[in-house]
């Protein structure tokens, strides 16, 4: 079966019995999305680096006691979650002014000063929420993951994501307009 053509259950069965090619294709697919999460979630590029390194080394490793039933980016997003939520609990979160992927098409001055600020307020407000309802945020608004496969990731259920994100809404809500209020002339 040509490569392209397998899925990701077929390849990880591959990579269960050694395949690194198999194991390519795979980190190929997905890292890009894996990077996205953790950066997103960390705010930090060279730690999100070493969350997907870490992911998928850990992949490798567990690939033989990897279930087929599971959907593998399910699969993957837990182990992604867990180590960003690892990652926090052993240290404070990083600040930074700069969100990933924002479509720049060419705004002028004031545009950009306002995107920056925006951008900023929100990334502050979700490094003040707690990690898991910070990861189900990043998860469903910024992954647009369903509702199972986050309840997977964090290890909860698909009521235990609504509630999370619920309380981060609202959390974000006030946070967002504490902050319109202090920046407003």
């Amino acid at each position: 079966m040509p490569e392209r053509a397998r899925d990701d259950a077929q390849l990880m069965q591959a990579v269960a019995q050694g395949d690194l090619h198999a194991f390519g294709e795979i980190v190929r697919r997905h890292q890009a999305w894996a990077w996205r999460v953790a950066h997103r979630f960390l705010g930090d590029e060279a730690e999100a680096a070493d969350i997907v390194q870490s992911a998928f080394l850990r992949l490798l490793d567990a690939a033989g006691r990897y279930r087929h039933e599971a959907r593998f980016t399910g699969y993957l997003s837990r182990i992604v979650t867990r180590l960003c939520l690892d990652r926090v609990k052993k240290k404070e979160p990083l600040f930074t002014d700069t969100v990933p992927d924002i479509a720049d098409p060419a705004p002028d001055g004031r545009e950009a000063l306002i995107q920056r600020e925006t951008a900023l307020a929100v990334r502050t407000a979700l490094d003040i929420l707690a990690p898991n309802q910070r990861m189900a945020v990043v998860l469903r608004y910024y992954e647009d993951l369903a509702y199972d496969e986050i309840a997977m990731a964090l290890d909860t259920t698909p009521k235990g994501v609504e509630r999370l994100l619920a309380r981060a809404r609202e959390r974000l809500k006030t946070l967002l307009c504490d902050q319109r209020d202090f920046f407003a002339p």
